[in-house]
């Protein structure tokens, strides 16, 4: 490969790679702000940091293998620097062609560029249904049971303010409009979309547009009494989340009737809406004493040391989750905003930045514990213990890629709660059960109920930190214990008092 054929677009203005191998490992190296490939010598060590006693200090893995081996390379791979002897170490050329490959959105080929370019515009999928990505990530089918228009749709009517002919085209706008701001809500809505169109291919109605209020208000019956759940519809299990579906469906359809591609309204009334979020209360908790023994179970020592990496790695994960309150989705890692990083102010002093709902980025200040198993990580993956200024890398690396991501984030702490629920279910099989039963989100949970009940914390600096729109769900987490109302009653009308 020619590496000066590739362009850096992040470079303003972009900027093609230098024209050697080496020289372009070490632009990528600052570009991406970590060590990316290094052969090392004792001799390049003795020059490169004057004493052995300095190069222990600094490369312990580099000088351990220098002892038994004549070289030794370190090298970027999925998300972490590895160590190994030279002639076991993949040649500079492999390291730079992968590094291109995992950060191609970044890197582009000015050949490819050029292919690209070419391309007619006719042969390219246009429109807002190649603009969404939830869309495009549909099969033919779904494409083809979408690509219709029903009975209540006006299509070519001069009041249809979208301008377009069918519900595909008319879900998209709805998706850009409503849910486009964040990924996480595109997410949410795409679920609920696809549950109703799986209810609707068991009972082959549809498209959208045709459902009548009758066939409506079935749907509503069956999120309500779980049924379909072995016709594919897969019901959702909770009040609060059925309310939450039927919000998403009533809101499709007021926004097509709003814009005139409907002529009329078959959901009218089909969900409580605001009510539901009004009346929100969180019940997910895990009792602190279960959360205890997770961190029990996590600071086990690990009998296998070849999986040490894969036990820091679960317990950084654990540590973000327990000490930051992020939502699921907040961890996974995005190229687009570069989020979420770490930075470190001054030494034991770290702000996780995310980005939440709405695509706002928050930041949360980290607590000791956090910072000393992520310390102990990131020194796991051959990175610097503090995160340097700028730095732009995943926070959790992928033993398949560069990055893990929410599915993978998700199996880890449920991994967790299962391995210490196997641990109690002799003794506490309640206990037991409920781990089980937990998710990600409990650890948020319990994250506010820790902030607003434990050390009432002030309810807007609360909000700030779990990232909440709306004051008025942070100040729910107060209504889950009666303790602390009890000591402020105890307080006002005890004898003193009156």
């Amino acid at each position: 490969m020619k590496p000066a054929d590739w362009i850096d677009t992040a470079a303003v203005p972009p900027r093609a790679l230098p024209a050697t191998v080496d020289a372009a490992l070490a632009y990528l190296a600052e570009a991406l702000g970590h060590a990316v490939y290094a052969h090392w010598t004792l001799a390049r060590v003795k020059r490169h940091y004057g004493s052995l006693a300095e190069a222990k200090a600094a490369q312990p893995a580099v000088l351990k293998l220098l002892l038994a081996h004549d070289g030794a390379v370190e090298y970027w791979e999925r998300g972490r620097l590895r160590t190994v002897p030279a002639d076991e170490a993949p040649s500079p050329e492999t390291v730079l062609t992968r590094l291109l490959h995992t950060h191609r959105r970044r890197f582009r080929s000015a050949a490819s560029s050029g292919k690209e370019a070419a391309v007619p515009a006719a042969a390219k999928t246009t429109g807002p249904v190649a603009a969404n990505p939830w869309l495009v990530t549909q099969g033919p089918a779904e494409h083809a049971w979408l690509a219709r228009a029903g009975r209540f749709a006006q299509p070519h009517a001069t009041a249809n303010t979208l301008g377009v002919a069918d519900d595909a085209q008319a879900l998209a706008l709805f998706l850009r409009d409503r849910a486009g701001r964040s990924p996480h809500t595109l997410r949410a809505y795409g679920a609920e979309l696809r549950r109703l169109m799986r209810w609707c291919g068991a009972r082959q109605l549809g498209p959208l547009s045709d459902l009548t209020r009758q066939q409506l208000l079935a749907y509503r019956h069956a999120l309500q009494h779980d049924e379909g759940r072995t016709a594919g519809a897969r019901p959702p299990r909770s009040e609060a989340t059925r309310t939450r579906a039927l919000a998403v469906v009533a809101s499709l359809y007021r926004y097509w009737y709003d814009t005139g591609y409907l002529h009329a309204n078959p959901a009218a009334g089909l969900s409580a809406g605001s009510r539901a979020r009004a009346g929100f209360a969180p019940t997910r908790l895990i009792p602190p004493a279960l959360l205890v023994a997770c961190d029990a179970w996590l600071d086990a020592p690990e009998s296998d040391a070849a999986n040490t990496l894969a036990a820091q790695r679960r317990r950084a994960i654990w540590a973000l989750y327990r000490y930051a309150g992020a939502r699921l989705a907040e961890l996974a890692w995005s190229a687009e905003t570069a989020l979420p990083r770490l930075e470190a102010e001054a030494p034991g002093r770290w702000t996780l930045y995310v980005c939440g709902k709405g695509r706002k980025a928050r930041t949360i200040p980290l607590p000791t514990p956090c910072v000393t198993v992520l310390r102990a990580y990131r020194l796991g993956r051959g990175l610097p213990a503090e995160p340097p200024a700028h730095e732009a890398l995943p926070v959790i690396h992928g033993h398949k890629g560069e990055a893990l991501q929410s599915a993978g984030l998700y199996r880890e702490v449920k991994a967790i709660f299962a391995a210490v629920a196997d641990g109690l279910q002799a003794r506490e099989p309640a206990q037991a059960l409920l781990l089980r039963a937990a998710s990600p989100h409990w650890l948020r949970h319990a994250y506010a109920r820790t902030l607003v009940v434990d050390h009432q914390v002030p309810l807007p600096a609360a909000q700030a930190l779990l990232g909440h729109a709306s004051v008025q769900t942070t100040a729910a987490y107060a209504k889950t214990d009666l303790t602390q109302l009890r000591a402020f009653v105890d307080a006002t009308f005890t004898d003193d008092g009156l």
